[in-house]
């Protein structure tokens, strides 16, 4: 249907009208633009949806009657309204110029607009196409996805615009942005852990900024275990056995000794677990504690295991410390006046050995006498 249609009159009145009328706008009569004695109207016009569109003909003296008309609807003859629709309003009716103007345009407005006049008994008319813009619109989009490593993935994206509006797919993730497609449907076959992350939908057609949604794509896969290293402990100290693995869910982390499990609760044994981080505090390090352990990683789609060893690290005994620092004190410096450095910090001039001779010679002497 057109911008609107007739008004209601009593039927005399639209008898009338309507035959005075007929040699206004005649039935076959062929549209005709360019004419030299009937000035052209105005050429196509655009506007966008919510809009207000303004259509003018150019007229002259010669002119009787002017009308406006979508495609047979009426809307304007002269000044008088012929049509319901509140937002067609006249804005000019001149012996130069008669236009009206369509406020607040909706896609349904969009067609054809004629343009009829009479002049010296001979009707004639121009026309002039009306083009409502949309804005980009994304009237459906997948929801957010969850799939197994390795599965086929299906992602649909639709958008409504005039003109119609180009569908583009871009893969969002921590290492990069990429493009993916340039199409309303995005097939992947075999995803891989990789290709999990955010997928960006973007519509866009000039009309007005793009319209973006997204899709969140959750890869799921069995753990593996990137980290699991031993450690060396003296007795009674703290010792930690540290396992990470990735997962997706995240994995359950279970430890064993000599294929028991160890639980949380046991004496001098504490295990804290995070979502891709697994501890094995000991307390209290004692020589039973050393050996072999297992850590196993697991989610439902599948489990693994590393070995991590717990050992033993000497630590050095008060005599050995005390033998250290005797050594030190006990080293000559290197020719006379040297400074020698001491356990206390102190300093001290080893000027007196040359002493030492004399002191053997007088010692000598006195054994003899």
């Amino acid at each position: 249907m057109g911008v609107c249609g007739y008004l209601f009159l009593p039927w005399k009145c639209l008898v009338v009208v309507s035959l005075r009328l007929l040699f206004l706008v005649p039935t076959g009569v062929p549209v005709r633009s360019g004419d030299a004695t009937f000035p052209k109207a105005m050429d196509n016009v655009t506007v966008r949806q919510g809009e207000s569109a303004t259509l003018r003909c150019t007229i002259d003296n010669r002119v009787t009657r002017v009308a406006w008309l979508n495609r047979s609807t009426i809307l304007y003859a002269g000044n008088d309204k012929w049509c319901l629709d509140p937002r067609v309003v006249l804005l000019s009716n001149t012996q130069t110029q008669y236009s009206i103007e369509i406020q607040n345009v909706d896609v349904y407005d969009e067609g054809p607009y004629t343009c009829s006049v009479q002049t010296d008994n001979h009707p004639k008319t121009s026309r002039v196409h009306l083009i409502v813009q949309v804005s980009p619109k994304i009237v459906e989009i997948s929801s957010d996805i969850s799939i197994n490593e390795g599965n086929n993935v299906s992602l649909t994206c639709i958008a409504t615009g005039r003109p119609e509006p180009t569908v583009t797919w871009r893969h969002i993730s921590p290492k990069a942005v990429g493009f993916v497609s340039e199409d309303e449907y995005l097939e992947i076959q075999g995803i891989t852990r990789e290709q999990s992350g955010d997928y960006e939908c973007s519509a866009s057609n000039d009309v007005a900024a793009p319209v973006v949604r997204r899709v969140k794509v959750t890869v799921n896969y069995p753990p593996y275990i990137s980290e699991a290293k031993g450690t060396g402990v003296p007795v009674g100290q703290t010792g930690t056995l540290q396992c990470e693995a990735s997962a997706v869910p995240s994995a359950e982390f279970q430890w064993y000794k000599d294929d028991k499990r160890l639980v949380e609760g046991k004496k001098g044994v504490k295990v804290e677990n995070r979502p891709f981080l697994s501890k094995l505090i000991f307390l209290n390090v004692s020589e039973h504690d050393y050996g072999n352990y297992t850590c196993v990683a697991s989610n439902k789609l599948g489990h693994t295991n590393a070995s991590i060893t717990l050992f033993e690290l000497s630590e050095p005994t008060s005599s050995t410390l005390l033998q250290e620092v005797k050594t030190t004190a006990l080293t000559p410096g290197k020719g006379p006046g040297a400074i020698s450095e001491v356990s206390n910090g102190t300093s001290r001039r080893a000027g007196c050995v040359w002493l030492l001779p004399l002191l053997v010679l007088v010692l000598h002497l006195l054994l003899k006498f």
